[in-house]
């Protein structure tokens, strides 16, 4: 073993043992690794930077902002109170969250599968008052057996397809990969169902302070219109969009006529709503039901899009005493009143009508640009930034097509990955799904740094000769073993290669090897390029092996050493299906 060899194993081993320490944020310990790396000349300084314009960092960072604007729609809330509205428990919100996706990633790219629902777990999550990691990992889980069932599924089934092609002249087709990848889908499922709970209850790690706020009883004014849904329903019905946490308080028919909420009133057009409940419900309730809370009144002021802000009234302020009326807040400022929040009150009268004390905190809609001078002016304090989607445009329908057609697109193979997801992140701004203010927030910093840090790391391995020199010592430790030792052993081999190569850089490494095992032992080598698929699809180990296991790190708030502790048991629950399920379909 050379000295380069030597460095470049050891850098790893130091790099992985820091991760599970957790003493350091992950996208240090990436960016310290690549420096070790260039100062101990394991990975050229040229090559520093390289990881910087990979696939993988474009096809993450592109599907965290697509998966944001998905969630940001509305529709997928609308989705789960349509199809699935009494789904209560977190192991049945789980089931459902894994099943899907699962299914869903043996006919599309599974990141694509995975970014369509996570906006649908932090809705079961926000519903079970529960933390988003206890759904993320079992469904990123979930997206990698799911594209084990078909050629599309995931990349090292199209890889492994190509080589047994250039190996026998014939290549798998789509659903070769099914028998035993529906097998391991099928078993991986129910594990996950049923220990979910390995997986520690996390919070976002990157969390701001306005995780902090805790204001749940803001009172807004909403108009039912003619193309409500709720037009000629009951109040029930309404009240049913918000899952229970939020209420109906008041109900004003006309000027002289406020009706008392029974829930079997009939909504008709003009009424008028007094609703109460937090920001995100309030903010569901009026998307769903198409109601109004701004009127006719646009407070964007020219191009920008409206935006709408929390800010407590102080002690100088000139709202104190006033209303929005009295003040002609609109009239004078272009500031919509879209909600307040009282404490230790309910509040009845008409939202313009509510005579503002000091210490409410109120939320007001208006241009961005002129806002913080017009806070400034009123004599209003803003929170933490928050996002306060009550009253904003919602372009519907739109980015759920946008990430349909960019998987359509790479299913039939019209454009790769990376630029069909590249091309749906900018749809999603171009068609103002996501304010251009609100880009880069949606995009996780701290794993894209991570990510193309770790690159050029991993790629040393390969560089170095380092895969070649293992992959010698395995052939001659897998002549001794007999058919199911040496299948298990590639299978082994190509799990604990992946997180350090991407997994088509792990088939094309290790695929030769497992042809080498065949030829040499004198057996078919269908059974071992399957195995080679199935472990390089098979990363539950880490957080760096799969865009999947990537994109969920930051939303669940992982840290690395979370990951084995529902993995490594699913890991060896597919090395002990899958070995008899090769050999029984693909006889060697």
């Amino acid at each position: 073993m050379t000295t380069d060899q030597l460095m470049s194993i050891a850098v790893i081993a130091l790099m992985m043992a820091a991760f599970i320490w957790g003493r350091y944020r992950y996208d240090l310990v990436a960016c310290g690794a690549l420096i070790v790396a260039v100062a101990a000349g394991v990975v050229p300084t040229a090559s520093a930077f390289t990881g910087f314009s990979d696939d993988i960092v474009i096809i993450v960072g592109s599907a965290l902002l697509v998966s944001a604007g998905v969630a940001r729609s509305g529709i997928m809330e609308y989705a789960i109170q349509r199809f699935a509205p009494d789904v209560a428990s977190v192991r049945a919100q789980l089931a459902l969250l894994v099943v899907i996706v699962t299914v869903l990633s043996a006919f599309v790219k599974n990141i694509g599968a995975l970014a369509i629902m996570i906006p649908i777990a932090y809705q079961f999550a926000r519903r079970s008052n529960t933390s988003p990691s206890v759904f993320l990992m079992p469904m990123a889980f979930g997206a990698l057996l799911g594209g084990l069932m078909t050629l599309v599924g995931t990349s090292p089934n199209i890889v492994v397809s190509r080589v047994r092609q250039e190996m026998t002249g014939e290549a798998f087709s789509m659903f070769d990969f099914t028998p035993v990848g529906a097998a391991l889908a099928v078993a991986g499922v129910v594990f996950l169902v049923l220990f979910y709970k390995l997986v520690p209850i996390r919070s976002r790690a990157a969390a701001s302070i306005h995780e902090a706020i805790d204001i749940d009883n803001y009172v807004t004014e909403a108009r039912v219109v003619g193309d409500s849904t709720v037009v000629g329903k009951n109040l029930a019905d309404l009240v049913k969009i918000g899952g229970g946490r939020a209420m109906v308080t008041s109900i004003l028919r006309s000027r002289a006529q406020h009706m008392t909420p029974f829930p079997d009133v009939k909504l008709i057009e003009g009424d008028i709503l007094l609703i109460e409940g937090a920001p995100d419900v309030l903010d569901r309730l009026v998307a769903q039901a198409k109601l109004s809370v701004t009127g006719s009144r646009d407070s964007a002021g020219g191009k920008h899009a409206a935006t709408a802000v929390e800010a407590v009234i102080s002690e100088n302020s000139r709202l104190i005493g006033g209303s929005a009326q009295r003040l002609a807040l609109y009239d004078r400022y272009n500031v919509n009143l879209l909600a307040v929040s009282r404490k230790g009150e309910r509040i009845q009268e008409r939202l313009g009508a509510v005579t503002l004390r000091l210490g409410d905190v109120v939320v007001l809609q208006g241009n961005p640009q002129t806002l913080p001078d017009i806070l400034r002016e009123l004599g209003c304090l803003p929170l933490a930034q928050r996002p306060i989607l009550l009253g904003s445009f919602r372009r519907g329908i739109v980015p759920l097509a946008i990430l349909v057609a960019a998987m359509a697109a790479t299913a039939l193979g019209l454009l790769p990955v990376p630029f069909a997801f590249f091309s749906a992140a900018i749809a999603m701004v171009l068609f103002r799904v996501i304010p251009l203010r609100d880009v880069y927030d949606a995009i996780d910093g701290p794993i894209l740094v991570m990510l193309a840090a770790l690159i050029p790391v991993s790629d040393s391995l390969r560089r170095t000769g380092a895969t070649d020199l293992i992959a010698a010592w395995l052939a001659d430790f897998a002549s001794a073993l007999p058919p199911a030792g040496a299948l298990t052993l590639i299978l082994v081999v190509a799990m604990a290669v992946t997180p350090f190569l991407n997994n088509a850089a792990t088939v094309l490494v290790v695929a030769p090897i497992a042809a080498g095992f065949a030829s040499t032992l004198g057996y078919r080598p269908e059974a071992f390029l399957m195995a080679v698929a199935i472990g390089a699809g098979c990363d539950f180990l880490t957080p760096i092996g799969h865009q999947c296991n990537t994109l969920v790190m930051g939303p669940g708030g992982y840290k690395f050493s979370d990951y084995p502790r529902l993995g490594l048991p699913l890991s060896l629950l597919v090395i002990a299906v899958a070995v008899p399920f090769l050999l029984l379909v693909w006889p060697i």
